[in-house]
C-alpha cells in the first residue's frame, strides 16, 4: 500500500537521552554495568540527595519514579535505585554526533531539541525510494555506531511523524500517514495528543473528549466559543493537519541557561542566599561563555520550606557574558522580592541570548569589561583542565556551600584548587 504524496518527513528521538549517553559513555570508558538495564536515573545533586530526576531508565519506571521529582522520594520508591549525575557536554557530544550521521541522509535536518530532530527527506526521495527502509537502516545505524538507540516517526507532515515516534518505545520504527490515524492515533487518550497538557486534558473530558479521535471529531465551532484560536489548533493536530516546514537549524538554539538548586538547609540570612546565587552564577556564567553566546535579561527565583516563592526577571541595558554582572544582578533581584522566609531552592536563568559582541556595556559601567572578560576566560581554561574545583572564591572557604551549583560544560577531574 503507497501512504506517500508529496512529504516524507521523519522525526528521530532518542530514548531515554541523558540515560543512555550516560550509559554509553560509561562503557566506552571501561564499564560493566548498562544502567539502562537496572533502575537508574540521571540526577541534579547526588551527593546531598536534594537534587530531581533528570531521566529515568526503563527498569526505574516500573517503581513509577517521575522525572522531575526530588531523589529522597525517588529512594523511597526504589533504595536501590542507581543514580548518575548529568554531564551537559557529554549530551552535546552525543547530539552532535547523531545529527551527523542524519545530515548524510538529507540537507535539511531541523534540531528540535538536544535529543529530537526532524528530517525532510522529500528532496532525496529518488535516492531513498524505500522511506520505511531507509528509517529502519538509519535507526540501526545510530545503534551500531552510537551505542544508543532512537525511534522515528515517519510520516507527512512534522505532527504526525512526532506522534508516530511516540506510539511505542523504545528502538522502534513507526509509520503514521494519514490514512494510519484512525486505526492508530485516534484510540490514544487525548492527553497524548502533542500540545495537550495537563491542565487542558480534564477540560476535554469535561466535553465527553476523552481520545484524540472525540476530539477530531469534535464541532469545531464549539472548540472555538472554548478554547479560542487553541481549539482550532488542537482541532487540527487531532486531524494530522500540519503544514509547518523543517527549518534546518546547524546548531541547538538555546533560548536560555539557567541552574537551580535544593539546599539541604533553611536559609534564613541574605549573606547565605547570596553565596548560592554567586555558585549558580559560576555555572550559568561558564555555561554562556561555551555556548559563545551574551544575554541581555536576568531571571531570579526561590522557594520557601514550604515550597512557596516568588520570581522576578530584568531586562538588561547592555548584553555579557561576565560571571560577576550575572550575578550582581541576580542578587538584586533576589532582594526585591525574598520576604525573608526559610529558603530551600534557588534558581537563576539569563536569556535574551546573542552572539552579537558588544564592546562597551554602557557609559557607567565599569572601565575594567576587558580584564573582566579575560580573567573569566583565564578561569573557564583552569577548570576546563584541571576541575571545576581547581579555582574557587575564597568566600566559599569553610562555609559548608559548594562553590559550583548546577550543570556546567567542565567536566573533568579535581585534582587541585587554587583559591581567589
Amino acid at each position: 500500500m503507497n501512504f506517500y504524496n508529496d512529504r516524507i518527513i521523519f522525526h528521530v528521538d532518542v530514548n531515554s537521552a541523558f540515560l543512555s549517553w550516560s550509559a554509553v559513555d560509561a562503557i566506552q570508558h571501561g564499564s560493566s554495568l548498562d544502567i539502562r538495564e537496572i533502575p537508574s536515573a540521571v540526577a541534579g545533586d547526588i551527593e546531598n540527595r536534594h537534587g530531581i530526576i533528570l531521566a529515568k531508565s526503563t527498569p526505574a519506571k516500573k517503581y513509577k519514579i517521575q522525572t522531575g521529582e526530588p531523589i529522597y522520594t525517588a529512594k523511597q520508591k526504589c533504595p536501590q535505585l542507581y543514580l548518575v549525575p548529568p554531564n551537559y557536554a557529554l549530551y552535546v557530544q552525543c547530539s552532535d554526533a547523531m545529527v551527523n550521521i542524519l545530515r548524510e541522509y538529507s540537507p535539511l535536518i531541523e534540531r528540535y531539541s538536544i535529543d529530537e530532530c526532524f528530517m525532510d527527506m522529500t528532496t532525496v526521495m529518488d535516492i531513498y525510494k524505500d522511506p520505511v527502509e531507509t528509517a529502519f537502516k538509519l535507526k540501526e545505524r545510530i545503534k551500531k555506531e552510537l551505542g544508543f538507540t532512537v525511534n522515528i516517526g515517519v510520516s507527512n507532515n512534522k505532527l504526525l511523524a512526532k506522534m508516530g515516534s511516540e506510539l511505542e518505545k523504545p528502538d522502534r520504527l513507526h509509520t503514521l500517514f494519514p490514512i494510519e490515524m484512525k486505526e492508530k492515533l485516534w484510540p490514544l487518550p487525548v492527553s497524548e495528543l502533542f500540545m495537550v497538557g495537563r491542565a487542558t486534558a480534564p477540560k476535554l473530558n469535561a466535553m465527553n473528549i476523552y481520545t484524540i479521535g472525540d476530539l477530531a471529531n469534535y464541532n469545531l465551532d464549539m472548540l472555538k466559543r472554548k478554547f479560542k484560536s487553541y481549539g482550532v489548533m488542537i482541532w487540527n493536530y487531532a486531524n494530522g493537519i500540519d503544514s509547518s516546514p523543517v527549518i534546518d537549524n546547524k546548531s541547538i538554539e538555546m533560548k536560555s541557561i539557567g541552574n537551580s538548586t535544593t539546599i539541604p538547609f533553611d536559609v534564613d540570612d541574605r549573606h547565605t542566599a547570596h553565596m548560592v546565587i554567586l555558585s549558580l552564577a559560576e555555572t550559568v556564567g561558564m555555561r554562556l561563555r561555551h555556548s559563545k553566546n551574551l544575554c541581555q535579561l536576568v531571571h531570579v527565583y526561590y522557594k520557601n520550606n514550604l515550597f512557596m516563592g516568588k520570581a522576578k526577571q530584568r531586562k538588561l541595558k547592555y548584553k555579557t557574558d561576565c560571571t560577576d554582572h550575572i550575578n550582581k544582578e541576580a542578587c538584586i533581584l533576589f532582594d526585591e522580592i525574598w520576604d525573608g522566609s526559610p529558603i530551600r531552592q534557588l534558581g537563576i536563568a539569563v536569556s535574551h541570548l546573542s552572539t552579537a559582541y558588544i564592546d562597551q556595556i554602557s557609559f557607567f559601567d565599569e572601565g575594567n569589561m576587558e580584564k573582566k572578560q579575560r580573567l573569566d576566560k583565564t578561569i573557564d581554561d583552569i577548570r576546563r583542565k584541571y576541575g571545576l574545583n581547581s579555582v574557587v572564591r575564597s568566600i566559599f572557604l569553610n562555609s559548608g556551600l559548594k562553590p559550583l551549583n548546577g550543570g556546567s560544560p567542565l567536566e573533568k577531574g579535581e585534582e587541585r584548587t587554587t583559591i581567589f
